[in-house]
């Protein structure tokens, strides 16, 4: 059988197949920088309001797809692309570069995910199927803005300057937002994270710290906030969460709590809860989640039943 190459010269052939070999290997090359991660969470919660009208949800949650290119040792590029079964539709959550200035400073500018939180904004990142529900009062967003990150040993400082706290699509950098973080790894077990952000005159500070080893996993997160919720508001918030693994199997057990004041001090939000949590492994790349919680918000009853399946890839 005759191909290509028995028709070509032997000096053409020789080209052909080094430029074939090179193409081949820049082509390994882009694919060693690339790397492409994602999940999948679909649910079903069923909510009974004391008092109120019960209501049950179900389908598609979220669906995420997260790219990062390596173009060298010090400079990469990430994005971010999500759909929610919502009004929100498809939306990139975030596009940002990285570079690394030396083993221990980089910046990164963009939009991108606040530092803030002990609970992560992704399903990914939680030990429960929900979160407390306080986040918006204490915690940063995603963000439009630079930021620099120094890691030493035992310990990170990080500051951001940014469009807004919780404004992804904000343009407007006249007066630009502030967040700062200092984290201390004094074991490899421990980690304590504190928090001052300031956005005129919103104020946040979040703290938390974590114990982590083997199968156990202990945390305790809290905040205060200033105008956050509205002008004159005053916030204060807490969780303590406790989490442990065997096997295929995980346990998580959390409290929380919250309370907002208006101007003149009397109680805008009163909220606390507790969340039980089984979690099963099916596989490497699926969690099945189910949690029963009880709330109490402004002194109404709260019940909640979820089943979550979360596939990572």
């Amino acid at each position: 059988m005759k191909t290509l190459f028995t028709k070509l010269t032997p000096v053409a052939a020789t080209v052909l197949l080094s430029l074939a070999a090179v193409t081949s290997a820049h082509a390994d090359e882009a694919k060693d920088k690339l790397s492409i991660s994602g999940f999948i969470d679909m649910s079903y919660l069923a909510v009974d309001i004391d008092g109120g009208e019960s209501f049950h949800v179900s389908g598609l949650d979220q669906v995420e797809l997260n790219v990062g290119y390596e173009f060298d040792s010090k400079l990469a590029a990430f994005v971010d692309v999500e759909y929610q079964n919502e009004d929100e539709g498809v939306d990139i959550e975030q596009a940002f570069i990285t570079y690394a200035v030396s083993d221990q400073f980089s910046v990164k500018a963009g939009r991108f995910l606040s530092y803030t939180g002990w609970e992560t904004e992704e399903p990914t990142g939680l030990f429960q199927y929900s979160g407390t529900g306080y986040a918006p009062y204490f915690y940063g967003y995603y963000q439009q803005g630079v930021s620099g990150l120094y890691s030493g040993d035992g310990f990170a400082v990080a500051v951001s300057l940014v469009n807004d706290l919780a404004g992804p699509q904000s343009i407007d950098s006249e007066h630009p937002a502030i967040e700062t973080m200092v984290a201390l790894m004094p074991t490899d077990e421990i980690t304590i994270k504190g928090f001052y952000s300031k956005d005129g005159d919103v104020e946040l500070i979040n703290t938390w710290a974590s114990y982590s080893k083997d199968a156990l996993t202990l945390a305790a997160e809290y905040n205060s906030a200033e105008d956050s919720v509205f002008v004159g508001s005053e916030a204060t918030g807490f969780l303590l969460m406790a989490n442990y693994a065997f096997d295929d199997i995980g346990l998580t057990l959390r409290y929380h709590d919250w309370d907002i004041e208006d101007a003149s001090g009397a109680t805008y939000e009163d909220a606390s809860g507790i969340t039980i949590s089984p979690s099963y492994t099916v596989s490497d790349n699926l969690l099945m989640v189910f949690e029963y919680r009880m709330d109490e918000i402004n002194d109404v009853d709260v019940t909640s039943y979820a089943v979550e399946a979360v596939i990572t890839f």
